[in-house]
């Protein structure tokens, strides 16, 4: 009898162990499993973090190289959508910021810092191109002078504005039509024409949206201005 129960005991004993190795074994398959699958995401998340293009200030498609500050822009679209100006990854005028309007918009950067100054917009359909003059007047030296129109920038527009802004280092300014998209980067003091202009005319064979051009974007590297 004393026999029989001390072989009982060895089969539970015996049981217990090779229960426990085999969940042991499971245990460990699974957990290497787990263990596979988490390493194997990381090195699939490294992957595209490391194929994931860099982004640059403002969205432009390069960086821009020391004392230059990098900025896009935009003009409105037909006249539904404001224009957007950004500078060193700062949206200094857009549609988000209320802060756009019918006509010519302005923004006003210091040339050596890259900090705003001043946005304005001035309507040049049903608004006085006299305070878009005075404005012009009191730019001073070593600003920088981004323009977007929206809707219709050149209506109220005359020969004195036009050659205010021809100052600033444009070229278009000086045949920039009725509902024409135009954005430019000038500077108060250039002593040559900017390189950073772009300009749509209105025309209805080609126009994008019905009575209105396509949007024309812009993007750079604005020297920063030095001593």
């Amino acid at each position: 009898c004393f026999l029989t129960g001390a072989a009982k005991l060895v089969v539970v004993i015996a049981i217990f162990l090779l229960t426990f190795y085999v969940i042991s074994q499971v245990f460990e398959i699974k957990m290497d499993a787990n263990l596979g699958h988490i390493f194997a995401r990381s090195a699939l998340d490294a992957a595209a973090r490391s194929t994931k293009p860099p982004r640059y200030k403002c969205g432009i498609s390069k960086a821009c190289p020391e004392k230059h500050f990098a900025f896009k822009m935009s003009s409105g679209a037909a006249n539904v959508v404001g224009p957007k100006i950004c500078v060193e990854d700062n949206v200094l005028m857009s549609g988000v910021k209320n802060n756009v309007g019918r006509g010519i918009n302005v923004a006003l950067v210091n040339g050596k810092t890259g900090e705003l100054l001043d946005t304005k917009f001035f309507d040049m359909w049903g608004g006085d191109v006299a305070p878009l003059i005075e404005f012009l007047k009191t730019i001073q030296d070593g600003t920088i002078v981004l323009m977007a129109t929206y809707d219709d920038g050149a209506t109220k527009l005359n020969e004195e504005a036009r050659k205010l802004i021809s100052e600033l280092g444009s070229t278009s300014i000086t045949n920039l039509g009725f509902r024409d998209n135009w954005v430019f980067c000038g500077g108060k003091g250039i002593k040559t024409k900017s390189p950073f202009e772009q300009h749509i005319k209105n025309n209805k064979d080609t126009n994008k949206y019905e009575g209105w051009p396509e949007v024309v974007e812009m993007e750079g590297c604005i020297p920063q201005k030095q001593d």
